[in-house]
């Protein structure tokens, strides 16, 4: 079977309209929230995406075509496409004053987006809530593993709506001021809009996609189950062929959540007694939701191969008995990236470095 790389990558997010600007606001010590009105009086910080001319739509085919544009050069672009995202097309069904549904069909929006780009492969929707963008790549490395590619692209959107902020705040989940993963006095998460795209081969890259492993359990569906956290972790592991001590780094899920924050760490020192090095990206990113697979994974690289890395500028929670990196680990050879969403979701990935 082919072993599946990561051949570019590109992102648009808070932080910036590409890496090298994202990069730069994460060393600078990232960006200030922008404040959403949901409802009169009420409103919710949230990691925005800089204003840009247009219509909602006209905003997302100009988002999606610099963000490919930063993985190179497609060709013919028949490449299988995967789109995912968890609020696909409601940003612009909020400004349909003839049509309430928000929302038409599912695949209207990966249409969108396909079409943006000139895109003449197919074109597949991927919206498992916060863990869409990291199942598509694993849909997507599986075609490349059974010879069906050789490539694929995998896009990660989320893009402004008061809908989902709506949503969240009105379930008690959101920080009135800033995420603190693993934080004391941590009260919530801080959501974001991102939109990054990954492109996967089978042509030999310096990181190379070894295992993942998607597990559903639906026990408490807004949140974070041991079990599920135990079971993706070592089912990803498995398919890497790779032990708890082969890890070197972790990309927690941790948004903020009181409860869920602490489950996620107990569950890992289960897993692999002596934690190696944790890092959270969403205080600089925000949580954005069905594109953080992507967007996620796009700014970690981009972070190690730039010597950058984020900021911790509050205390850790001692009761949980761990840690988060506050610098660049000496030693980075196999990355687990963790993500967790709505409907009991929890998938993995292990990033391998193949560089000598």
């Amino acid at each position: 079977m082919s072993r599946v790389h990561l051949a570019g990558m590109g992102l648009a997010c808070a932080l910036g309209d590409d890496m090298r600007s994202a990069l730069a606001s994460l060393k600078r010590g990232g960006v200030p929230t922008r404040p959403v009105t949901v409802a009169d009086g009420i409103r919710w910080p949230v990691h925005a995406l800089a204003p840009r001319p247009g219509d909602w739509t006209q905003r997302l085919r100009d988002t999606v075509r610099e963000v490919v544009a930063q993985t190179g050069d497609w060709g013919d672009r028949t490449a299988p496409l995967f789109v995912a995202s968890s609020s696909l097309d409601i940003g612009f069904m909020e400004h349909e004053k003839q049509d309430l549904r928000l929302g038409g069909d599912l695949q209207d929006f990966a249409d969108v987006v396909a079409d943006s780009l000139g895109w003449q492969g197919p074109a597949f929707t991927v919206s498992t809530a916060c863990t869409s963008a990291l199942n598509a790549v694993l849909a997507a490395a599986d075609l490349i593993r059974a010879g069906e590619a050789d490539e694929a692209l995998v896009i990660g959107a989320e893009m402004g709506n008061r809908f989902t902020v709506a949503g969240f705040g009105a379930m008690q989940l959101l920080s009135p001021d800033s995420a603190r993963p693993f934080g004391e006095g941590r009260n919530g998460l801080v959501l974001g809009e991102a939109v990054a795209a990954l492109r996967l081969g089978s042509r030999p890259a310096r990181w190379q996609v070894a295992g993942g492993a998607n597990v559903v359990d639906g026990r408490n569906p807004s949140g974070t189950e041991a079990s599920a956290v135990h079971a993706m972790c070592r089912g990803a592991l498995e398919q890497s062929g790779l032990q708890p001590g082969d890890i070197d780094l972790i990309k927690v899920q941790a948004a903020g959540s009181p409860v869920n924050d602490a489950i996620e760490a107990e569950a890992l020192k289960q897993v692999f007694g002596p934690l190696p090095p944790l890092v959270s990206l969403k205080p600089a990113l925000g949580h954005t939701l069905g594109a953080s697979g992507a967007a996620e994974l796009a700014l970690l690289v981009g972070c190690i191969e730039e010597g950058v890395w984020p900021i911790v500028d509050y205390p850790i929670d001692t009761s949980l008995d761990i840690e988060l990196s506050t610098q660049l680990p000496q030693r980075l050879r196999n990355i687990l990236l963790n993500f967790a969403g709505f409907g009991g979701g929890h998938a993995s990935l292990v990033l391998k470095d193949t560089a000598p």
